[in-house]
């Protein structure tokens, strides 16, 4: 479910609490209105200035996405820009992302939108790329990670846990795809080439690895995500950096190795 750009900003708010499980006395209470004027300006029998909206959705955690949604649908102008990572006035993001890359080396770490794409790389990406017989290149050219996560014929073709790595990528994307209406076509593309089991698959460890074969045996590696706080902007608000943890010494030695050949 994603907020519709042609519904009325109550449905906007009322989908946003629905799925944020917060009932309009929580809500009420979070903002200070009465639960009564919430109910109104759910229902459309009142309008909520752009201060009082901003402060619901804000409220609600919405992303920046839906808040600008939501502004629209009420008649006003949006309050978050969506500048490209390549302007001026963001290169200390970029400095900032380059620096958490080039710290994790030998390690893997990757830079991901909210579409999955990938956006950088570090060196251990590559070095880890080259061990699994795949051309670095290959990050240049439009590189998806979820389509090579779950397509046969990508790097799921290398992972030794296909099904559960499956399992955890599409039940993250589904969720994901809740403020993500962009992700929609994508995984509606995907869900074919996922492995029936990863569908009704459920954890029953604390943590996942992902087992990789390569060309100096199986490597295993646990994830962490960095993502910027408190972001004024969509751009940045969508980024990620996923960071890839060697789960064992033998990991930890392979990458040291590949990097320094």
């Amino acid at each position: 479910m994603h907020m519709s750009t042609t519904s009325s900003p109550g449905s906007h708010l009322r989908e946003l609490r629905a799925r944020q499980r917060v009932s309009q006395l929580e809500l009420s209470m979070r903002v200070g209105v009465s639960q009564r004027h919430l109910s109104c300006v759910e229902t459309g029998r009142a309008r909520a200035s752009r201060e009082m909206l901003l402060a619901i959705l804000d409220a609600l955690d919405a992303p920046l996405t839906e808040r600008n949604q939501a502004l629209l649908a009420a008649g006003y102008a949006p309050a978050y820009g969506q500048r490209r990572l390549d302007q001026p006035d963001l290169a200390p993001v970029r400095e900032a992302i380059s620096h958490l890359l080039a710290a994790h080396d030998p390690a893997p770490a990757l830079v991901i939108d909210a579409s999955w794409q990938v956006v950088q790389a570090n060196r251990g990406v590559h070095a880890l790329l080259r061990l699994m017989g795949v051309d670095p290149a290959a990050l240049a050219q439009d590189f998806n990670l979820l389509r090579a996560l779950l397509r046969p014929d990508g790097l799921r073709a290398a992972l030794s846990n296909p099904v559960e790595v499956c399992a955890s990528v599409w039940q993250r994307a589904e969720r994901e795809a809740l403020h993500a209406p962009e992700l929609r076509p994508l995984l509606d593309e995907l869900r074919p080439f996922v492995p029936r089991q990863a569908f009704a698959m459920k954890a029953d460890a604390p943590m996942l690895f992902t087992r990789v074969a390569t060309a100096v045996g199986e490597l295993s590696f646990f994830t962490a995500f960095t993502t910027f706080g408190s972001p004024l902007d969509v751009t940045i608000a969508s980024l990620r950096i996923e960071h890839l943890f060697p789960a064992d010494d033998a990991t930890r030695v392979a990458m040291q190795e590949a990097l320094a050949g």
